[in-house]
């Protein structure tokens, strides 16, 4: 079967029936959820701290709940509109943009603390047109460039993609190091046809040449073709700590008044009043 990307444009591809069909289908979920986990254990954010970050391809919204889930504050973009009213119908917390990102972003400098994008470089690397800005270098170079703008010094910004040579990694790599990114890719998986997986580690400011790209997994952590990353740990899965660190951050006061500080500064208008009643935790209704 032809990869998507060589059947039609992402806005065309994900109509409404593909776009629904994607979403509703319980083995993209868990894919979608294990590449998130490991895109944000190699942002490497600060334990415990409050975060805004970008989710580029954003879809439907799977990613987006990974997001919430591990108690970041997020953005998304994506192109194909059937995707984006899915992700409206299903409430998820993240502000939603229309955009195509190959013509780049129109974001304030640094608004950023990190940047995730799942299964998406692989589409800006097919001309729609013969015209030179619908090219994939031009669309890279805006891409790029408009990004690590967007993302604050010191940040990262990871992708999971589907390349179909050297030569596209290659192309990617060396447009992002021109546009001011540091990093490399990590390949988990390596030597198997399953559960290969590649990401683009970027870097932006003190990442540059002070931070080592991270390495990639390696091992028999895979079932049916689908890599668990939370049961290479043995200990505790990526979504059990998640849930665990949600619930603990919910109840602590200074961590509220600095997400709704974050919220303010991002120019959400309804966020509620500091009071001395903040985070206090409330006593039974009977």
């Amino acid at each position: 079967m032809s990869r998507p990307e060589l059947q039609a444009p992402p806005e065309i591809y994900y109509g409404d029936t593909e776009a629904k069909k994607y979403t509703k289908n319980t083995r993209n979920q868990q894919i979608q959820a294990d590449m998130t986990y490991r895109a944000i254990e190699l942002l490497n954010l600060p334990p415990d701290e409050p975060a805004f970050l970008l989710d580029i391809g954003c879809g439907s919204g799977l990613s987006g709940e990974i997001l919430d889930e591990e108690g970041y504050v997020w953005a998304g973009v994506d192109i194909a509109p059937s995707m984006l009213e899915i992700a409206l119908e299903r409430e998820i917390e993240g502000d939603l943009f229309l955009q195509d990102i190959g013509q780049g972003f129109g974001f304030r400098p640094g608004t950023f603390d990190g940047a995730i994008s799942i299964s998406v470089l692989q589409w800006l690397l097919n001309a729609e047109t013969s015209h030179p800005t619908s090219s994939p270098p031009h669309r890279l170079t805006r891409f790029f460039t408009t990004l690590h703008a967007a993302l604050r010094n010191p940040s990262r910004a990871v992708f999971q993609f589907y390349p179909s040579s050297d030569d596209q990694v290659q192309l990617i790599t060396s447009i992002a190091q021109k546009a001011g990114f540091g990093g490399g890719v990590v390949i988990d998986y390596p030597n198997s046809n399953k559960a290969k997986k590649v990401f683009l580690c970027l870097f932006v400011g003190g990442g540059g040449g002070a931070q080592q790209v991270p390495k990639g997994l390696d091992g028999k952590a895979v079932e049916d073709g689908m890599v668990r990353f939370e049961k290479r740990r043995g200990k505790e899965s990526n979504r059990d700590r998640g849930k665990k660190r949600k619930s603990a951050k919910v109840q602590d006061r200074d961590w509220i008044l600095k997400k709704k500080e974050l919220y303010r500064k991002r120019g959400k208008e309804d966020v509620p009043r500091d009071s001395k009643y903040t985070g206090r935790k409330r006593k039974p209704a009977f």
